[in-house]
C-alpha cells in the first residue's frame, strides 16, 4: 500500500483509520451556538476482482465561530478499541467545505484495495469523530456511524 493513502490497515486488529482534516468558514453570528455533529452517514463498498472498494463517511459541522477539523476513525466492533477524543487527534484525512458562514460539509472517501479488506475484521463497524471549532471547542461522538463489512 503507498504512503499515499490515507487508508491504515493493521492485519493484528484489522483497524481502518480514517482521519478528517476540515478547514471551515468563520461565523459572525449575534447567537451563539454550540458545537455540533449532524447528518453523519456512512457507506462501505467492498472492492471485487475488477475495482477497488470504498468507504465513505460524512457529516455536517457547524459552531458560531467556525469550524477548524473534523476528523474520524473507523474501527471493528470485534476489535473493542472504542477510540477516545485525545486519540483521534492524531488521524488526519478529509475536505470540507463551507455550506453557511457557520457550517461545513465534510467527507473522507478513500479507496478500499483487495488486501486492505481481506485485512480488515467482518461484522460490524462504528465511525467516531473529534470535531474542533475554531474557538477551540471540541465535540467527540464515540459512534457517529455504524456500517457492516461482509466479504
Amino acid at each position: 500500500m503507498s504512503k499515499s493513502k490515507r487508508v491504515l490497515v493493521s492485519s493484528a486488529v484489522g483497524v481502518v483509520a480514517l482521519g478528517a482534516i476540515a478547514a471551515g468558514g468563520y461565523a459572525m453570528a449575534s447567537t451563539t451556538t454550540e458545537l455540533t455533529v449532524e447528518n453523519s452517514s456512512v457507506l462501505y463498498t467492498a472492492p471485487t476482482s475488477r475495482s477497488a472498494g470504498k468507504l465513505s463517511y460524512s457529516a455536517d459541522v457547524s459552531d458560531d465561530s467556525g469550524v477548524r477539523s473534523l476528523k474520524d476513525v473507523a474501527w471493528p466492533k470485534s476489535s473493542k478499541l472504542d477510540p477516545t477524543a485525545a486519540e483521534l487527534r492524531h488521524v488526519d484525512g478529509a475536505t470540507c467545505r463551507s455550506t453557511s458562514d457557520e457550517t461545513v460539509h465534510c467527507t473522507y472517501a478513500p479507496t478500499v484495495s483487495k488486501r486492505d479488506a481481506d485485512e480488515s475484521a467482518d461484522g460490524t463497524w462504528y465511525v467516531s469523530v473529534l470535531a474542533t471549532a475554531k474557538d477551540g471547542d471540541t465535540e467527540f461522538v464515540a459512534r457517529a456511524a455504524t456500517f457492516e463489512v461482509t466479504r
